[in-house]
């Protein structure tokens, strides 16, 4: 019996979103660019399962790469998804993949100092008997620590900050503040959100000394409101199958429809997780796994080089993927936004995304462009045999 593998890549978009603009991404093209930027690129394997000719269709292009031998020999349908959500976040794009498009528009914070209400910092202060903030604008994570760490670590204050997207993010060392108190902090911050229609309350552990030294560690958390729908991974679960959540993807969800959570973090720890539960998970199971470093080191970071070299590694590791693969399995390599590293600011960008679905008994074929990421989760549902409420099944 079959099961169904997503590969999750966080950020890939490929350009070409109808509404770019209306988001203030026209131009955005997370894939194109990093061609233009290093045309010596060497993904052969995601090129022989489609990419390239799903992203110059997105994009209107016609970028090449050099021409390769593919490493892998599987058959693969190819193509890109619009997005349909209202907003170009992780929990937008993940759940609409899911089946469940975010139609109403999320709570967001202004990102001029002070980006959050008083009364609400007074709230979450008073309950954990905090004396105050840092922080309190949109930030980039991995320089705010940079900016206010060393005065985090002097007062005891944690360091409070937002972005684009619809999100509360606190910083904390785990040495000095602790791993555990964070937790409760944004637990209790999480409960305070709610009124304000946040989507996620996220919390950002690192370490080191002092300023330039200081690193975000791999403890990060997610706390995330629920979808309003079942999702696939609902569908799945209230089946009676195995749904393996590995990364970051039971945050995402909420834990809602995970019946079992695999933590790992950085690209070879993600793959390793993800092979070894391929060689586990019991026939009509859902394994869905998401490759975080993407956004999170390069596309936020504004680091093409890095994207880029990212991108060879994960290529690398697919012919060892398919390998572990069983004739009836499919998998799908997709994305749930952009982050064109060469783009302006450090936040997402509304792109389309690819949509690869291979397997040793997939039919090739062309399946153009989809109006929705949705059409993703209704595909993979059908393969196990159930039906979402959204979406177009390009199965057959």
């Amino acid at each position: 019996m079959s099961r169904v593998i997503i590969l999750m890549m966080d950020s890939f978009g490929i350009g070409g979103a109808p509404d770019a603009e209306k988001f203030g991404d026209l131009g955005a093209d997370t894939f194109g660019h990093i061609v233009d930027k290093f045309s010596d690129i060497k993904i052969p394997n995601l090129v022989s399962l489609g990419l390239l000719k799903a992203a110059n269709a997105a994009s209107g292009n016609k970028r090449k790469l050099d021409d390769w031998d593919a490493k892998i020999d599987v058959p693969s349908k190819y193509g890109h998804c619009r997005e349909v959500s209202c907003a170009k976040d992780t929990s937008s794009g993940h759940w609409e993949l899911a089946g469940v498009p975010v139609v109403t528009p999320w709570g967001y914070f202004r990102p001029e100092y002070p980006s959050f209400p008083q009364e609400l910092i007074d709230r979450i202060c008073a309950g954990a008997g905090l004396k105050g903030i840092l922080g309190n604008k949109a930030a980039s994570g991995t320089v705010i620590i940079q900016e206010l760490g060393e005065e985090h670590i002097k007062t005891g204050m944690p360091i409070c900050y937002t972005s684009a997207d619809s999100c509360f993010q606190i910083a904390a060392h785990e040495k000095y503040f602790g791993l555990q108190k964070l937790y409760d902090l944004c637990q209790r911050a999480f409960e305070e959100l709610k009124p304000y229609n946040i989507a996620r309350v996220i919390a950002r552990p690192f370490e080191g000394e002092k300023s330039g030294e200081f690193v975000r560690t791999k403890n990060r958390h997610d706390y995330s409101v629920t979808p309003p729908e079942p999702t696939l991974l609902d569908v799945v679960k209230n089946s009676g199958k195995e749904v393996i959540a590995i990364g970051k993807i039971s945050d995402i969800y909420a834990g809602c429809g995970v019946t079992q959570k695999i933590l790992a973090s950085g690209l070879e720890e993600l793959w390793d997780k993800t092979i070894t539960a391929l060689k586990d998970a019991p026939d009509n199971s859902l394994i869905f796994t998401n490759f975080v470093d993407f956004d999170m080191l390069y596309g936020h970071r504004r680091d093409a080089e890095g994207y880029k070299n990212a991108l060879e590694y994960f290529d690398r590791r697919l012919p060892e993927f398919v390998k572990n693969i069983a004739p009836d399995d499919v998998a799908f390599i997709v994305a749930d936004h952009g982050n064109d590293p060469t783009f302006k600011g450090t936040d997402h960008t509304r792109e389309q995304i690819p949509v690869l679905m291979f397997g040793m008994r997939v039919k090739p074929e062309n399946i153009g462009q989809r109006e929705s990421f949705a059409d993703v989760g209704q595909t993979a549902a059908e393969i196990l045999g159930l039906e979402l409420k959204n979406g177009k099944s390009f199965k057959d």
